[in-house]
């Protein structure tokens, strides 16, 4: 595929986050963060001409004002061509209504599951 095409394929790829909060039970009286603004992660270039696709599972630490603290890459997609650095640099990006615990907001960790398709 040439570049022109492949530029217009990012505009349709659905580099779509799967799931804000994974399925995670809350424990304790804790309450889960809601994402209140979330950011997709983009494709680079090199990712879309190798016809990567996949996920990216993170470990994202909100904390209790919503803002994205320390993201960790739990499952890696793709170390070479940077899919697995848009996906952290897209969450760092995430706003939350923080965890709750005693009507009080905490910092609470959840998984971020980012999902990069070539359509």
């Amino acid at each position: 595929m040439n570049r022109q095409l492949l530029a217009a394929l990012a505009l349709v790829v659905s580099a779509a986050v799967a799931s804000a909060a994974s399925q995670e039970i809350p424990k304790d009286g804790i309450t889960l963060p809601v994402p209140v603004r979330s950011v997709k992660p983009g494709y680079t270039a090199a990712a879309m001409d190798a016809h990567i696709e996949g996920k990216v599972l993170l470990g994202v630490l909100v904390l209790d004002d919503g803002k994205v603290g320390e993201v960790t890459v739990t499952e890696s997609l793709d170390k070479e061509y940077g899919l697995d650095t848009q996906a952290v640099e897209a969450a760092r990006q995430w706003l939350f209504k923080p965890g709750m615990k005693d009507g009080k907001p905490i910092a609470v960790r959840v998984t971020l599951e980012m999902v990069f398709t070539l359509k």
